[in-house]
């Protein structure tokens, strides 16, 4: 199992966690960023743990849009550590948070990401839901960007058509479990453009209400997809871990 989201620098005891999701048979995940500190985090723990994380440096955007000085550290830290990044992630366009001049400000900074990660050969992992994922999109095509990730999409099945045809990855968390939406998007995207994840630490309702969010959780999910996709266990667990090593070129 992979996990293909997750904020592991925000959990509080990482070293015990890692052993146990390695005992119970997770085998990497990809650890996103959401701002300065939280990217140099995310490459000490890449440093300590370099077969199981897979690290993603950026800057949330339902966070306020980072400083100038901020954004010039983060890019030399981008050029330093080059070798330890495997994407850049994770950005976006806000939609739950209300900042001054709104989603359209955040529009230049999305494209700045976008034009990095072509520069740096790199895929990049995108918070973009409902109206923001086809504003997403459209960025992508524009400045032909190979690598995608839509991180927990939330869209029209229009839109998901788009994104899917458009050769990107979507993914979905354990509210595939108990979602409709979920369930349904999830059967929308090809197995071999699926991945699942976390969003860990962030808690999620249903079963797994009360319940710590680690990637054990996703032997749940992809029980799920068992049973909408019709598709054996071993058949979804061989393409969502497949797909992750070849999207983030894992090993």
């Amino acid at each position: 199992m992979y996990d293909a989201h997750i904020h592991l620098d925000q959990y509080p005891d990482v070293d015990r966690s890692i052993a146990q999701w390695q005992e119970a048979g997770v085998k990497g995940v990809v650890a996103v960023s959401t701002n300065l500190r939280s990217s140099y985090d995310t490459l000490l723990l890449k440093q300590k743990y370099p077969d199981f994380i897979t690290a993603a440096i950026g800057f949330h955007p339902e966070e306020a849009l980072p400083s100038v000085q901020d954004v010039t550290e983060w890019k030399s830290l981008l050029l330093k550590e080059r070798s330890l990044i495997s994407a850049i992630g994770e950005v976006g366009l806000p939609y739950y948070s209300a900042f001054s001049g709104g989603l359209p400000s955040y529009l230049p900074f999305l494209e700045d990401m976008m034009m990095l990660a072509n520069a740096y050969e790199l895929p990049i992992i995108l918070h973009a839901v409902h109206l923001g994922a086809p504003i997403a999109l459209d960025l992508l095509q524009k400045h032909g960007v190979k690598s995608a990730h839509f991180h927990w999409l939330k869209a029209s099945s229009a839109v998901v058509k788009q994104i899917v045809a458009a050769g990107y990855y979507v993914s979905v968390t354990p509210e595939v479990c108990y979602r409709e939406r979920d369930q349904l998007l999830a059967k929308i995207v090809p197995l071999s453009q699926l991945l699942v994840e976390t969003d860990g630490p962030w808690p999620f309702d249903g079963p797994f209400k009360n319940r710590p969010t680690s990637p054990i959780l996703l032997k749940e999910s992809i029980l799920t997809l068992s049973r909408l996709l019709r598709k054996p266990i071993y058949e979804v667990e061989s393409y969502v871990a497949s797909n992750v090593r070849e999207l983030f070129f894992c090993k």
